[in-house]
């Protein structure tokens, strides 16, 4: 690219940006004041990293322009102008990197985006699911956890009782609140999975099967933070599920859940694998 169309490229980004700039401060609140969202502060710059990833590769790719781009765009400014007149906040947000898709593929052609399909792709985790969608998961995710983690604490020998979200025990109860349902830690696992799979050179089988891994990995390592909590809460009271031992286990669980998701990406890199497929 020519430093010319650098520039225009920079002037039309600076455009794109402006143009969105009425979603940014309550955006941003989101990130801030919802723990779900927090990893959205990073998506950004690893979108950036990915495409720097990519630089040399796009020195090569001739620049040229795609009518469908236009037509994304087009269909994306008025899907966020309809939504921001209604008052809608994620059709909005949704039509912002779908402009930004539309743009890069009318102004740079099919080529440029076939190398930063993936890097935009990877900008819709900065957008906040819609707390009626989260929910619907949600809801299920907390029973299963509290099912389960009954079952494995009267393994134990300890005696519970479920009834909804609650386990009760002889001497306090516990409640698995909706933040303890684990849909948090699958959407930072997916990230991290996806993040995993930019440096693996394997087939999109491979790749597929780790970022699918990293559901279950995230629901099990959830039933052993709410299991763990409820044999602790059993032997020295409710304070450790509510206390500084219940934010250190959460952390300690997801570094088990993402030492798996480690372990496993290695594993399916290994060239035993390789050889053995």
């Amino acid at each position: 690219m020519q430093k010319r169309d650098a520039v225009k490229l920079g002037v039309l980004l600076a455009l794109w940006g402006g143009a969105f700039a009425p979603l940014y401060p309550e955006l941003v609140q989101e990130w801030l004041e919802n723990s779900d969202n927090s990893h959205a502060f990073l998506v950004p710059f690893i979108a950036l990293f990915f495409i720097r990833q990519k630089k040399e590769i796009l020195q090569t790719v001739p620049i040229a322009s795609s009518a469908w781009g236009g037509i994304l765009f087009a269909a994306g400014l008025l899907i966020y102008v309809v939504s921001w007149a209604g008052g809608l906040a994620f059709p909005a947000r949704v039509a912002m990197v779908a402009c930004l898709f539309g743009m890069l593929w009318f102004c740079l052609g099919s080529g440029y985006l076939r190398q930063l399909v993936f890097p935009l792709s990877f900008l819709f985790f900065m957008i906040p699911v819609p707390y009626s969608l989260i929910s619907l998961v949600s809801v299920r995710l907390q029973l299963m956890a509290t099912h389960i983690s009954a079952a494995l604490i009267s393994r134990c020998s300890i005696p519970v009782y479920q009834e909804g979200n609650m386990l009760y025990f002889v001497q306090t109860q516990l409640e698995v609140a909706e933040a303890c349902s684990g849909i948090r830690s699958i959407v930072s696992l997916t990230m991290i999975a996806l993040v995993l799979c930019s440096f693996s050179r394997r087939g999109w089988l491979r790749k597929a099967s780790l970022i699918a891994a990293a559901i279950p990995i995230a629901i099990v390592a959830n039933i052993v933070r709410v299991t763990g909590t409820g044999i602790l809460a059993h032997f020295f009271g409710d304070t450790v599920a509510r206390g500084f031992l219940h934010q250190f286990s959460g952390m300690v669980v997801f570094g088990f859940g993402l030492a798996l998701l480690c372990a496993l990406f290695f594993m399916v890199n290994s060239e035993r694998v390789r050889h053995g497929s």
